[in-house]
């Protein structure tokens, strides 16, 4: 992470509510897939580190004897509880607050550790090599994020596209030019390069696929609205009392672009990263 930032616990401060809704999903399939790269058989234990409200917890829970899901927030735990609820999944899942700094937490060994586009936040030297030596001899860590390099057109579907590049820019105007982050700013972004960073914690691999999406979805100005306040750098709190003011102008934006109140968006496509653990091999051999 820049040197400049540091974590802070109002990253995501008020945007839990609005996540599950606002983001869009993951390619379907995704689960198949990493059961058949992993060979999964239910009876493993997954930790899902960064979890956010459970979304890619909970959409491998049926995979797992157990899963963990690791988050700071506490209003993204209390919304992963209540899906784990509603899917019938309490039994085997469990919602932990702490940062991942704060590994291992006593949580025992894992079979496979998840980043789900959480990695970037993180002291990511420190955690990639906590992570390591909580896998079990053979066990994987599993990178997942939306394939950034594809244009997902909306040509052929029934309404306009989200004009994300408008809303975009709407949110710099209130909030300013350089990207929001808790109480400081990211002038640069967030980091790239997990490679070398998993690589150097002794990870080997790694193996990827791209998991299709493509599908057709349909957004309203709410999912739109729900997704703005689901982002760290325009949740909720960082508008302080312009917020509503904001929420109008946004809402006004989105009427001009689609007075009907729907929007077309495909879904995208996921890019997963699977890297592993060997089995250390015994040392002073000849």
């Amino acid at each position: 992470m820049a040197a400049e930032w540091e974590w802070d616990d109002t990253l995501f401060s008020g945007t839990a509510a609005y996540y599950r809704r606002g983001r869009l999903p993951y390619a379907p399939g995704l689960a198949d897939v990493l059961a058949g790269v992993l060979r999964l058989d239910g009876r493993g234990r997954l930790i899902d580190v960064g979890c956010g409200p459970g979304v890619l917890a909970l959409g491998l829970a049926h995979l797992f004897r157990e899963v963990v899901g690791v988050d700071p927030d506490a209003g993204m735990l209390t919304e992963a509880e209540h899906a784990a609820d509603l899917a019938g999944v309490t039994g085997r899942t469990r919602w932990v607050r702490a940062r991942a700094e704060e590994l291992p937490a006593g949580l025992g060994a894992f079979t496979v550790a998840t980043f789900g586009q959480s990695f970037h936040w993180m002291d990511r030297d420190l955690v990639a090599a906590t992570i390591r030596d909580m896998l079990e001899p053979g066990g994987s860590l599993v990178h997942v994020s939306d394939l950034k390099t594809e244009t997902r057109s909306v040509d052929g579907l029934p309404y306009p596209a989200v004009p994300y590049a408008a809303t975009e820019h709407l949110v710099r105007d209130y909030l300013g030019p350089v990207r929001r982050a808790g109480r400081g700013v990211l002038p640069q972004g967030t980091p790239g390069g997990e490679a070398t960073v998993f690589s150097r914690a002794g990870f080997s691999g790694p193996r990827r696929h791209v998991v299709p999406g493509g599908q057709a979805l349909e957004r309203t100005h709410d999912d739109v609205v729900a997704w703005v306040f689901s982002m760290s750098y325009s949740a909720p709190h960082l508008f302080g009392s312009r917020r509503d003011r904001f929420e109008a102008d946004l809402r006004r934006l989105l009427r001009e672009a689609s007075p009907s109140g729907r929007f077309s968006e495909r879904r995208p496509s996921t890019e997963v990263f699977v890297w592993g653990k060997e089995i250390e091999e015994h040392r002073g051999e000849s």
